[in-house]
């Protein structure tokens, strides 16, 4: 039988994409800021628009996002309540139903990296709240693999090195966190 271990905290990542993205984002900013605590990294500018018209018809032309690191470690268990949280931000900037910006949660864990969604698809788990856990990508032997399911966008260099950016990031901060667990045990 296995030894039920206590689960690692990880790190809050939100790709928030847009038309209008830096006017969004700044207007948004202190929210989130205001709900998860200080940003620790965000991107530049992305180009998202190049693997998907989706969202054109909602949000305009000339879509680009950013991927925003929080500084704060989270619980895993808490992505389903923070994808409705988001959900609830972006509909109350909505225009006539149709959203500004989209915020997509997931984390960063030293070996993958999970996206939060509502819809659900054979490989996506249950978390709670309406919400499935999307695997996106798998850190393995010092790089970003993806899956036949990976979000196309995700698939792309551009997008893995900045969450290579952002995965160094959060090995830092989770040296520090293991430290400290470990200092408690030894006293």
């Amino acid at each position: 039988m296995g030894k039920v271990r206590i689960v690692e905290p990880v790190n809050l990542v939100i790709f928030m994409f847009s038309s209008h993205i830096d006017y969004w984002f700044n207007e948004v900013k202190d929210e989130l800021v205001s709900l998860f605590g200080p940003m620790d990294y965000v991107s530049d500018a992305l180009d998202f628009e190049k693997y998907t018209l989706y969202y054109n018809e909602e949000m305009g032309s000339g879509i680009t996002g950013r991927l925003i690191s929080f500084e704060r470690l989270i619980h895993p268990s808490l992505l389903s309540m923070i994808k409705v949280k988001t959900n609830e931000i972006e509909f109350k900037y909505a225009v006539d139903g149709k959203r500004r910006f989209n915020l997509d949660p997931g984390y960063m864990h030293h070996m993958q990296f999970v996206l939060a969604t509502t819809k659900m698809w054979p490989h996506r788990i249950y978390i709670g709240h309406g919400i499935y856990a999307e695997p996106t990508l798998m850190y393995v032997n010092g790089r970003w693999k993806d899956y036949d399911f990976t979000y196309p966008n995700y698939k792309e260099e551009v997008y893995k090195e900045e969450l290579s950016k952002i995965r160094e990031l959060y090995l830092e901060k989770r040296k520090n966190y293991l430290k400290k667990v470990f200092e408690k045990k030894g006293r």
